[in-house]
């Protein structure tokens, strides 16, 4: 199985604690990448500054990208990413608190591949880190989306 690169987009370094020690108890060998704020993750995304090298910060094949961020909020940055060419395709999952139907409308409208909610415990968290790596291996969005199970991302 050939390694992919998740970027975890997320401010709330206790979340990025939990998720990295999600992916290691379900003995995932997906590289995690974190960065804390939209502005990062688009300089991340584009290779640009301290994440020029791809060899350290290599392109991720999917991103879990939380809505409530500094600098750039997650609909800014997925507005973003569905609007650079190269980009476009970029798998791209929301991981926030929030269910508003607001939020997972705007989502979907902006073309996020899922919508999942933050769970408040860790056995909840290596259900979603076990549907993450079907996702990546099997391109199957994950069961506890938001969104129908059966739909893949909506339509341009």
């Amino acid at each position: 199985m050939s390694l992919h690169t998740v970027l975890l987009v997320e401010d709330d370094e206790s979340d990025i604690l939990f998720l990295k020690r999600a992916f290691r108890k379900a003995g995932l060998g997906h590289r995690l990448e974190a960065v804390m704020n939209g502005r990062a993750a688009v300089s991340y995304l584009s290779g640009d500054g301290p994440y020029a090298d791809r060899e350290k910060h290599p392109r991720p094949s999917h991103v879990l990208l939380d809505l409530k961020l500094p600098e750039k909020s997650g609909f800014e940055v997925l507005e973003w990413i569905r609007n650079t060419p190269e980009l476009k395709d970029l798998h791209v999952s929301i991981l926030t608190s929030s269910s508003e139907s607001a939020d997972i409308e705007k989502a979907k409208l902006l073309r996020a591949d899922c919508y999942l909610v933050k769970p408040m415990s860790f056995n909840a968290l290596l259900e979603i880190v076990a549907a993450l790596d079907e996702w990546i291996r099997t391109g199957r969005v994950p069961a506890s989306s938001l969104w129908p199970v059966d739909a893949t991302a909506p339509s341009p």
